[in-house]
């Protein structure tokens, strides 16, 4: 088992970050600032419920403005231009929430489900991971890009692969490269950490945010080159 002290700053981790989520949805769903992409009032809470306090910023500066409701209380017809920087940030938000859900379900799944491959959990859990979290991410980027591009079924499909591929693989790059780390050189053999522990998930907290900053460059590049849409 982990250390007891290392389990208690777990639970205070997921307690912080599930109370964000939370305060997130009660703002958007309760207190009326519903998003203009049906899509981002899935995207903000998972961001919040891994990023914590950082999530619930960046939804307070660039997520509830974008509500109708924000902008008619200032009597804008529009929300405020975002940096550049944000609107990078906010299309890695939306790639790593369709990441964040796959990698929660299919974790507990081949946990629950006693799959291993040479004796680990770990290859089957990134194989899982990172199918399912691309499953999604192109469900999440294809209900972003056919409402703003007025496409076709098809189209919308063939545009949230490109838009969402390379994006959702290097947010994957950062959290599996960090879930290796802690599986092969930080955590001794026989301390295997599994979802049934507390810390696993607070450690999962930690790759999802190092998925954030891998993925970070890459959306520049795919938003600079038009293929994704800036958000």
């Amino acid at each position: 088992m982990p250390p007891e002290w290392l389990v208690v700053v777990a639970w205070g981790a997921l307690a912080l970050a599930a109370v964000c989520a939370a305060v997130v949805v009660l703002d958007i769903v309760s207190l009326g600032h519903r998003q203009p992409m049906t899509v981002m009032e899935w995207v903000w809470p998972i961001t919040a419920l891994y990023a914590g306090p950082i999530g619930v910023w960046l939804y307070v500066r660039f997520g509830r403005p974008a509500s109708t409701k924000w902008q008619q209380h200032r009597g804008l017809d529009q929300p405020p231009s975002k940096p550049k920087w944000a609107t990078i940030a906010v299309g890695v938000s939306h790639c790593g929430a369709g990441c964040t859900l796959g990698d929660i379900v299919a974790a507990t799944a081949i946990f629950l489900a006693g799959i291993e491959i040479a004796g680990r959990a770990l290859w089957p859990e990134l194989i899982g991971d990172f199918t399912l979290a691309l499953a999604l991410g192109l469900l999440f980027q294809y209900w972003a890009i056919k409402p703003m591009r007025d496409l076709s079924v098809g189209q919308s499909i063939v545009a949230a692969a490109k838009a969402d591929f390379l994006s959702l693989t290097a947010f994957e790059v950062g959290l599996f490269g960090w879930m290796i780390l802690q599986a092969l050189v930080l955590v001794p053999t026989g301390h295997r950490l599994h979802p049934d522990s507390p810390v696993y998930w607070a450690s999962m907290q930690l790759g999802m945010c190092i998925g954030f900053l891998t993925a970070f460059p890459v959306n520049a590049w795919l938003i600079r080159r038009g293929i994704k849409e800036a958000m």
